[in-house]
């Protein structure tokens, strides 16, 4: 009962935490914006009165600031749950969607669509061109899985799948640069940004598709829950136990792929989310009976909201890439990691 009570404490606190940094976040920008006002515009909206606000603050909150607030709150669902699903198939905690490959290649993947797409900026891409983005990432996301299979999938052994991952992030890291060198200079000066993470580029319409696959992708990895976790196990231990390993662990990479490759073709490249926020929720879910993709969802969702908020605040009349901030904070938590598992062995 005490578990029960502590499972449904942690989840209503995590809703609650959620939402309260939905509206916070509303607030902070360049223009002004109260927490009065997005909640007189929110209960306006609601029941159809007529909102006490400008047209102006209006439009701000509703078609700049919000979608930018649940696009930030699902791009670190995503790639936290990418993450988390990474370490359980590979048994290697220092496994991600960026260190494992999968967000450069899809980086790349949507950099060289858009410099084919577009020879001015991206904000001159819409409609069709979208879908093209997120197919050409998710097809530089797979291609990249592929990679590190075929270099390290037979061995079995995981540390050297995540050192193959390391060494494609690099190569595809290095094609987009050259891709980037030989475009149009306005083109290369918006791609650099874009590539570095940013939620400026968030608008409703694109949230829809972000959306659906986060929840195929999060019923999935729900559905599949018990097999992965015997997968932390051994792969001979799961097999005793009647897991189709192979199948299993290439069905949750291609899973991981679109997921990431549909948020970076929104959002652009975000490293190492995946690699810090699986290992706090396991510290914090620790006698709990709750779902670790579930917790793992909120916690980055939440997470990434507040990292866009520093990266609108922490320079006074620029924005930060989202990108420069989660690479400072988990580059710092990846070597902690290592020194741990130093200390261990």
């Amino acid at each position: 009962m005490i578990g029960i009570t502590r499972t449904t404490v942690f989840i209503s606190l995590c809703v609650a935490v959620a939402m309260f940094s939905l509206f916070v976040s509303v607030v902070f920008g360049a223009a002004s914006i109260t927490f009065n006002d997005v909640l007189s515009s929110t209960f306006s909206l609601l029941t159809g009165q007529e909102s006490e606000i400008s047209a102006i603050r209006e439009r701000i909150i509703w078609e700049l600031r919000a979608p930018r607030a649940v696009l930030a709150f699902l791009a670190g669902a995503g790639l936290s749950l990418a993450g988390a699903v990474l370490q359980t198939v590979t048994r290697n905690p220092l496994s991600d969607p960026y260190l494992f490959g999968i967000s450069s290649g899809a980086s790349f993947g949507a950099v060289l669509v858009i410099a084919a797409l577009s020879g001015t900026s991206v904000s001159a891409i819409s409609g069709f061109s979208e879908y093209s983005i997120a197919v050409g990432a998710f097809a530089g996301s797979l291609f990249s899985v592929v990679i590190v299979i075929a270099l390290a999938g037979r061995s079995g052994n995981v540390e050297r799948m995540l050192l193959a991952g390391v060494a494609t992030s690099f190569m595809f890291s290095a094609a987009t640069s050259l891709v980037l060198y030989l475009s149009d200079p306005l083109a290369a000066a918006s791609l650099i940004f874009w590539t570095l993470g940013s939620f400026a580029r968030a608008e409703w319409a694109s949230i829809g598709p972000v959306i659906v696959v986060l929840l195929i992708s999060l019923l999935c990895f729900f559905a599949f829950s018990r097999p992965l976790k015997t997968m932390l196990a051994g792969d001979e231990n799961a097999k005793a136990l009647g897991v189709n390993v192979v199948r299993l662990r290439l069905g949750m990479l291609v899973m991981s792929s679109l997921m990431t490759a549909v948020l970076v073709a929104n959002c652009g490249g975000i490293g190492f989310v995946g690699l810090m926020i699986p290992h706090i929720v396991r510290r914090l879910v620790i006698g709990l009976r709750v779902n670790l993709f579930v917790a793992v969802a909120m916690v980055g969702g939440i997470f990434m909201i507040w990292v866009d908020v520093l990266a609108r605040v922490l320079h006074e009349g620029t924005e930060l890439p989202i990108g420069v901030i989660t690479a400072a904070l988990g580059s710092a938590f990846f070597l902690l990691v290592l020194v741990r598992r130093d200390a261990r062995s």
